[in-house]
């Protein structure tokens, strides 16, 4: 019985401690942790007025080149509609030739589109890498004043699950809308330069 009042006695003095120990420790500061969904950004009825706008400027003025290039490919699918339908009946040598116009049409149409495509994306980057930059200083700001301490953007890290309750996208683009509205001057865009990487959504059209 000795024996075991004494391991008692030690067991419960190293409860203490412990005890002692864990409220001596500071405690760590607590964690206000909310998501955002980027992609909602761009989101053509309920995304950001001004990421809407830069891009319908973006293609409008593109529409013309695309139009151009959607035109030089029904006029080669014509052609070659046109050949196969031919080729029993008329000469070899002016299928050939028909043939080869074909071919060299594909050719100026898949330079044009590649051209077309840099173009494309150099011209988005001009116009919404500033864009961006102002949408994440506004972020930080509306994050801070809310006291967000983690944030999380589920279109970049994989999220399991979240409460709806944490999620902020919603309220932080009508809160920029209200802030930062489409008609007002947006930030200067970049000259457009060559991407030194490919960002990690590129625009794919035109």
């Amino acid at each position: 019985m000795k024996v075991f009042r004494i391991i008692v006695a030690v067991a419960a003095l190293a409860a203490f401690a412990i005890l002692a120990h864990t409220q001596t420790r500071p405690a760590p500061a607590p964690t206000n942790v909310a998501i955002i969904d980027s992609s909602a950004f761009s989101d053509d009825k309920a995304g950001i007025a001004r990421v809407m706008a830069a891009m319908q400027q973006i293609e409008a003025k593109f529409q013309p080149l695309r139009t151009e290039i959607r035109g030089m490919r029904d006029r080669l699918s014509t052609m070659r509609a046109d050949i196969q339908k031919k080729r029993q009946v008329q000469d070899p040598k002016l299928t050939a030739q028909q043939t080869d116009e074909a071919d060299r049409l594909d050719v100026q149409i898949k330079r044009k589109a590649e051209d077309a495509q840099a173009s494309y994306q150099r011209e988005s980057l001009a116009v919404l890498e500033p864009l961006q930059k102002d949408i994440g200083t506004a972020l930080t700001a509306y994050a801070q004043s809310r006291g967000v301490t983690l944030l999380l953007d589920v279109n970049r890290v994989p999220v399991v699950y979240a409460a709806a309750s944490m999620d902020i996208t919603k309220d932080f683009i009508a809160d920029y809308n209200r802030t930062h509205p489409a008609g007002a001057a947006a930030p200067a865009a970049a000259p457009p330069t060559r991407p030194a990487a490919t960002p990690a959504k590129p625009p794919t059209r035109p």
